[in-house]
């Protein structure tokens, strides 16, 4: 049972999204819609047909991510990699931009990159134009800039013929509706960097009661990372932030009670049953215990040549650099016997020194070091020839002339001092000497106790990382409390849960138990989980776009973008509320500016 809780990391690499050729359906009788989820964790763009050999899924699902190198030394420019061609996040995290702060894109050039990506990938073969119509979700209650930016890069820079805009979770709730649900209800969306509180009465969203929550997915990611990094310092860089959110998807669960569980927690026999071991990537090659006799000590005979090689080079690099030295302070010798004592005497200032006496002294000192090289060197070639014909394990003396060795020499022998430590005979060794066990897999081992439920639980405490919000919990109840108590019945009726943060076990019981809490002694609430509560949104998107293709509500052309601004919006059920820019009219002139000044009478003058 031990065994079977160690998961190691899978490291998925992303694998490049291939160019893809759409079919005749996509084009013929006129082109269909193109959807696009554009997330701030992951885009998902897709076609929206109702032919059936059209793919009724999206065909591109990559991270919102974009990454420009520096360029390569050689002359090459810079390359800019858009979403799974970047292969995997960890190298390039600090080269990594999004267009996105929060949910909510701002970076319109990292905009293009994506857009630019999707139309490719998808084999848009329009001439200079996408003559697509597009479906694009947006944030709840979006900013007027952010549409009026996104709007003039689709109808200028694209020159898409019609654009319709809706919020990701209206969709997901709409793909969603079963005969039997209400048209009211309350959606929770937790995604990526936010999570929102809805209200949806009679269709429609009531934005004026809307409440947003700054907590996602890469909040809790990074405060696993804090958590890990604080109880294991020594795997502090193994410690990424995508296997933190692979721990998050794969090992996490909301506590039903929170409290309770940490109490549970808290006996070592639960902790035993309900850890999670998180296998980190190691080599065994640090070990060295997986070798055999035999190959340990071929190891050390190549160890042992490669420093008689090592000292070698290094007598012969001294024994040129020392001959020509004294071949310079010889031939400044022979300029004295020569008679040629002004070259003698520059030549000695050149060399630093004072009189014959001690050019000599260089001399007679340069020669011995010469010689003593020269016997070391000859010396040292007898005992490779004598250690070739002698198969004997012992280790062959590096050097004879131990009190002539130089400075160089014996440091070089100290440095592999501990290669050589057990050349001993093993009789020598202690019968009852027992070798400790290091088990260097487990030491590379995250266990996963109480992180499992601490990391999820910030949606409904935000105060576990210092934030001053309310969670979820909190915030359903003050959305609530805004309407009279006919409406709340009818919201609690419906709560529906979308996003990819709500795929949690046990949060459906959570939000369950807070409604019991908070809600009136024996009254009705039904909770329900989005059938997919990432790929909903796309889903829905697309069922409205088959079925609102041919007519005109909810769909921006470029007439109504060239006459009302890029921040219009037709509203539709999905859609956010569309509130124009009210300019503040202009004050009029005082009269009095305008007036004549009239002229002053004599009384007035004096």
């Amino acid at each position: 049972a031990a065994a079977a809780r160690v998961f190691a990391f899978r490291d998925v690499r992303w694998a490049p999204d291939p160019v893809l050729e759409p079919g005749p359906a996509v084009r013929t009788p006129q082109p269909v819609p193109l959807v696009i989820d554009n997330g701030s964790f992951q885009t998902r763009a897709g076609w929206a047909s109702a032919d059936p050999a059209v793919p009724a899924e999206p065909l591109l699902r990559f991270r919102s991510l974009a990454a420009r190198s520096r360029g390569a030394r050689g002359g090459a420019g810079a390359e800019t990699q858009v979403g799974n061609d970047l292969g995997s996040p960890e190298p390039l995290r600090w080269l990594l931009r999004s267009p996105f702060d929060r949910n909510v894109p701002v970076q319109l050039e990292l905009q293009e990159l994506l857009l630019d990506h999707v139309f490719q990938r998808l084999g848009v073969s329009s001439q200079g134009c996408v003559d697509h119509p597009i479906v694009l979700t947006e944030a709840v209650c979006n900013p007027l800039y952010s549409r009026q930016m996104m709007s003039e890069l689709l109808f200028e820079c694209y020159q898409v013929p019609k654009v319709s805009y809706g919020v990701d979770s209206l969709y997901s709730f709409y793909h969603n509706k079963r005969q039997s649900w209400p048209c009211s209800g309350l959606v929770i969306s937790s995604g990526y960097q936010c999570t929102h509180i809805l209200p949806v009465l009679e269709g429609r969203l009531d934005a004026k009661n809307c409440k947003r929550i700054n907590l996602g997915g890469c909040q809790a990611a990074v405060y696993l990372q804090r958590l890990l990094q604080l109880k294991y310092p020594g795997h502090f860089a193994a410690i990424t932030l995508s296997r933190m959110e692979e721990i998050l998807h794969e090992h996490s669960y909301i506590a039903e009670d929170y409290i309770e569980e940490l109490q549970k927690w808290r006996s070592p026999e639960y902790y035993e049953n309900n850890m999670h071991k998180m296998q980190l990537p190691f080599s065994n090659k640090l070990l060295g215990s997986t070798l055999t006799s035999e190959e340990k000590q071929e190891r050390r005979q190549q160890q042992l040549r490669r420093l008689q090689e090592l000292n070698a080079r290094r007598r012969e690099e001294k024994l040129q650099l020392d001959q020509e030295r004294l071949d310079r302070l010889l031939y400044v010798q022979e300029l004295l016997e020569d008679g040629q004592m002004d070259q003698f005497h520059k030549a000695l200032v050149e060399l630093n020194m004072d009189s014959a006496e001690e050019l000599q002294s260089y001399i007679n000192k340069l020669s011995l070091s010469v010689e003593q090289t020269k016997q070391k060197i000859l010396q040292a070639e007898v005992n490779i020839e004598v250690d070739v014909v002698d198969s004997k394990p012992e280790t062959p003396d590096l050097d004879p002339l131990g009190s002539e060795q130089s400075l160089e020499d014996v440091e070089s022998i100290n440095e592999f001092e501990p290669l050589f430590a057990e050349e001993q005979p093993e009789v020598e060794k202690p019968v009852a000497a027992v070798q400790p066990v290091f088990n260097l897999a487990e030491y590379h081992q995250l266990f996963l106790g109480t992180e499992r439920i601490r990391a999820p639980e910030i949606v409904f405490q935000p105060s576990l990382i210092g934030e001053d919000q309310a969670g979820i919990a909190e915030t359903m109840q003050y959305v609530l409390e805004r309407y009279p108590k006919e409406q709340q019945a009818l919201l609690v009726q419906n709560v529906f849960l979308t996003g990819g943060n709500m795929m949690y076990p046990g949060l459906k019981a959570r939000v369950q138990k807070e409604l019991l809490e908070m809600r009136p002694f024996q009254s009705s609430f039904q909770v329900h989980l989005a059938s997919s509560p990432v790929l909903d949104a796309w889903y829905g998107a697309r069922d409205w776009a088959v079925e609102y293709m041919t007519r005109e509500e909810g769909w921006i052309t470029r007439k109504d973008y060239e006459e009302k601004g890029g921040e219009y919006l037709k509203e539709h059920c999905a859609s956010n509320v569309y509130v124009p820019i009210r300019l503040p009219k202009q004050a009029p002139r005082a009269t009095e500016a305008l007036a004549p000044s009239r002229s002053l009478t004599s009384s007035e003058q004096a």
